[in-house]
């Protein structure tokens, strides 16, 4: 295989990798009673989690005080009415981005609109759950090496035997 062929397939690798574009705003509160959480923190790292691996933004906001804080592409808010500052943060970013509310609280939901993509805290947590419980099958699981072209894994094999 010619180097411009290996730099070409590296290229389109990169170029299929789109982070999605849609602003997360988490319920704190009410994805802390639909999950199986023991703190804010984990709840908190989770959501990092989650905002991180799929190239998204997203705020999660709280009842209460609290340190407001930035964590990567996830930020931590508190208000005294946590409902009133979801609705209006996406009133204000509904007509500029895509823009999705984790909660399930139907006041919330009604408020945010139809211009606001709306998932229940209950499956949200499931599917986060799932998501970060490793697969009982060793076999099961997805390898990088799965996903190369052939031509890149075979590159990558003569330059790991040189070593």
């Amino acid at each position: 295989m010619d180097a411009s062929r290996s730099q070409r397939s590296l290229e389109q690798a990169k170029l299929t990798i789109v982070p999605d574009p849609t602003y997360y705003i988490f319920d704190g509160n009410n994805l802390m009673h639909a999950g199986d959480l023991s703190s804010r923190d984990e709840l908190v790292d989770k959501l990092a989690g989650f905002v991180a691996t799929r190239g998204v933004r997203g705020v999660v906001v709280f009842d209460g005080v609290g340190d407001e804080r930035g964590i990567g592409r996830l930020s931590v808010r508190y208000a005294a009415h946590a409902d009133d500052l979801i609705e209006r943060l996406a009133a204000e970013r509904r007509t500029e981005e895509r823009v999705a509310v984790v909660s399930s609280d139907r006041a919330i939901e009604h408020a945010t609109g139809k211009m606001v993509t709306h998932a229940a805290a209950v499956d949200f947590i499931a599917g986060l759950v799932a998501e970060a419980t490793p697969a009982s099958d060793p076999q099961s699981r997805l390898k990088v090496e799965d996903s190369l072209d052939p031509d890149v894994r075979e590159q990558l094999e003569r330059m790991r035997r040189e070593r």
